[in-house]
């Protein structure tokens, strides 16, 4: 609510309520379900993991900001859907597991809706995209149109709670150093199984055990197993194919743990060793990652970092003979081969705090991703016959501190000599 408090100033004597919703259950067919992931603004204020729930944050009559009072409306405990779904919190659960002030049954939102309604209450909450369709036209939809029609009555919150999410309490930053090891294990465990020829699937699999075996919740998104030129579908997850000896894969893979992510790339020859051109693409990708590693610090933005890394590249793909003159100040040739960002902020969500602008100021407790890559498909004549094909990309997580980058990943192998060395161990 501090932040609410700053935003309020030009709204001096209103009363303020913070309503945000959970994510529902979301299903595959019929009545089968996929796994339940929560909202992440709702549980980084809460830390509620059930679905078809509403947070109240209200300010507290007579009190000054950030005083509050936290409540959870959620549904009823039904014995009958339990025996199906498993144990449900109810009112007392909710109260004990998250210590809000007050939780109650979900319908009994509706009196507080029609208080609101009559009030001059500042609510904030996102009724343009909200994330729970059902609660929203059940219960909120009328006191948001209502709101609406009051001048300046009703305001977005999630960009203040990305505001939040920003910066990495020590206890965030302790379990996204865990989850960037389990993966970090995950990857040298793959690269070890990947005998040539290989199929994607294998790999894939490989991957998720690893990091389950680890302790690892989930996956944190679909990853990339991508062999030869699919390397160059920068989104490739159909993971389906057959890696041929001589081959390169490209994995992109991350892991949850305890509600904060990973995210990392390694692209490796599956048969254990670089060919010269393979290698030669990779130590250009690696030293471009370095340097642009090195500008993890406060006061730098995303954007300055991206444009080192456009320049870097410039000058790397010149020297490869995929670029025939320098583009220093020309970007967009580059971008063909390198048609992504060089990184993104990263925490409970891969692509976390998504409205926050690249180009703020790093601060520390920031995190983020460092991930260059160069990519040349098979059918680009304009590039030398002996890169065609070839996709390469390289992706650390990164702690923003006082002193030098904390590199999550740092277990996870990078240097030629040392994957070399993984993927060549006897079985």
């Amino acid at each position: 609510m501090t932040l609410i408090k700053k935003e309020a100033q030009k709204c001096s004597g209103m009363d303020h309520t913070v309503i945000l919703l959970s994510n529902p259950t979301y299903y595959m067919s019929n009545d089968i379900p996929y796994t339940f992931h929560q909202d992440t603004n709702f549980l980084y204020l809460c830390g509620f993991q059930e679905p078809d729930s509403i947070l109240v944050l209200q300010s507290l009559p007579g009190e000054a900001l950030p005083s509050h009072k936290a409540m959870l409306f959620v549904p009823r405990r039904d014995p009958s859907r339990e025996l199906w779904d498993g144990p449900r919190s109810g009112t007392d659960g909710a109260v004990a597991l998250t210590g809000v002030d007050e939780a109650y049954p979900i319908e009994e939102i509706r009196y507080l809706v029609t208080k609101l309604k009559g009030d001059s209450d500042m609510v904030w909450y996102d009724s343009a995209k909200p994330v729970h369709t059902q609660l929203h036209s059940d219960y909120l939809q009328s006191l948001a149109e209502i709101k609406a029609r009051s001048k300046n009555h009703i305001q977005g919150i999630n960009h203040l709670v990305q505001q939040l999410r920003m910066i990495k309490s020590p206890a965030e930053i302790e379990r996204m150093k865990v989850a960037g090891r389990v993966t970090s294990q995950a990857f040298i465990e793959t690269m070890f199984a990947s005998k040539s020829p290989v199929d994607e699937a294998f790999l894939y699999a490989k991957f998720e055990f690893e990091c389950r075996a680890r302790g690892a919740d989930i996956l944190a998104y679909p990853p990339v197993v991508a062999g030869g030129n699919r390397s160059n579908t920068l989104h490739y997850v159909k993971n389906n194919q057959l890696i041929k000896d001589g081959e390169m894969v490209l994995l992109d893979g991350g892991c949850e743990f305890s509600c904060y992510v990973s995210d990392i790339t390694r692209t490796w020859p599956i048969n254990g060793r670089f060919t010269d051109p393979q290698a030669e693409l990779y130590q250009a990708v690696l030293e471009i990652q370095k340097s642009c590693l090195s500008l993890c610090s406060p006061g730098v933005s995303l954007e300055n970092i991206y444009s080192l890394m456009l320049s870097l590249m410039g000058q790397k793909l010149k020297e490869l003979g995929i670029l025939k003159k320098s583009t220093t100040e020309n970007f967009k040739a580059v971008r063909k081969y390198c048609p992504h960002h060089v990184g993104h902020y990263l925490g409970m969500d891969v692509h976390d705090t998504p409205d926050m602008s690249r180009s703020l100021p790093l601060q520390p407790g920031m995190v983020i991703t460092i991930e260059p890559g160069i990519y040349i498909p098979q059918d680009d004549m304009a590039a030398p016959e002996r890169l065609r094909g070839l996709g390469v990309r390289i992706e650390d997580d990164v702690v923003v501190t006082e002193d030098a980058p904390l590199i999550l990943s740092a277990d996870c192998p990078k240097e030629i000599y040392h994957v070399e060395h993984i993927c060549g161990r006897s079985l």
